[in-house]
């Protein structure tokens, strides 16, 4: 229970606070090592950079970054809309249907066997170098994990709360929409947070692949000129993105769920 008088927004932020510390000093080491080896020229600066020289050269070119982030974050939100909807889409059909989800579920597995290094390079070919073939690549990486934890999240409905509408005369439409749909949310949203991490990499990957801008050209240019500087400032780049796109996630999670902080213990 609460305390009376207690502030939850105080106790949150003490929560937050603390789950936020370890890995903060653990980054902080982390860095303080690799600049100290950096500095000591144990290793060769053009190798590894120290992490001061790699925030120097991204400041310096942070106009080019920037120019280079947009097509790689309009491509992510892009492929990660496409995959949420057609990822939607297909769990519903599937928990609609016993016989479609035993002859599709394999194939959706298999597909995730397709190595993206041999893929991406087909999808260029196919699409072209503009944003589509970025976009459905986007879209692969991360539409496999939000049908798993869609079906998943359906599947842990409560059966007598099913049994119930049903007896009521509630047909598969109205049972879905009632029972089965809210029961997935928590691993609906779970989902989006790992797929969302995969998002900015394909992202990536496809520009690699082929592209006329975007953080993967930059990483290539850059490594064509051997600045490893430029490489790990767009890599850190990337990371910023990727964090500030799983955050967008969780504060989705918490406006449109509030309640699941509290079924996973977020507040006492």
């Amino acid at each position: 229970m609460r305390r009376r008088g207690a502030d939850p927004g105080a106790s949150t932020a003490a929560r937050l606070a603390g789950a936020a510390i370890p890995p903060v000093f653990a980054s902080l080491a982390l860095l303080a090592i690799w600049q100290a080896v950096s500095s000591a020229g144990l290793v060769p600066a053009d190798m590894l950079p120290a992490p001061t020289r790699i925030v120097a050269s991204g400041i310096a070119e942070r106009g080019a970054l920037l120019q280079h982030t947009v097509p790689t974050l309009t491509a992510t939100l892009l492929g990660f809309a496409l995959s949420v909807t057609v990822a939607f889409a297909t769990a519903a059909l599937l928990d609609f249907s016993e016989p479609l989800r035993r002859a599709l579920l394999p194939l959706l597995i298999v597909s995730q066997t397709l190595p993206l290094i041999a893929l991406a390079p087909l999808v260029v070919l196919w699409f072209g170098f503009g944003l589509l073939p970025k976009i459905l690549l986007v879209a692969f990486v991360t539409f496999f994990p939000m049908v798993v934890g869609l079906l998943r999240g359906f599947g842990s409905a409560d059966p007598e709360a099913e049994h119930l509408l049903r007896s009521m005369g509630a047909g598969r439409a109205i049972v879905f929409r009632v029972i089965r749909l809210p029961a997935a949310t928590a691993s609906f949203f779970s989902a989006l947070r790992i797929s969302i991490t995969y998002a900015v990499v394909g992202a990536i990957f496809a520009e690699y692949a082929g592209a006329a801008a975007g953080l993967g050209v930059y990483m290539q240019s850059a490594k064509n000129v051997f600045r490893t500087d430029l490489v790990l400032a767009a890599v850190l780049m990337s990371t910023v993105l990727t964090l500030a796109l799983y955050a967008a996630v969780v504060l989705i999670e918490r406006c449109c769920a509030p309640w699941l902080r509290i079924e996973q213990g977020g507040e006492r």
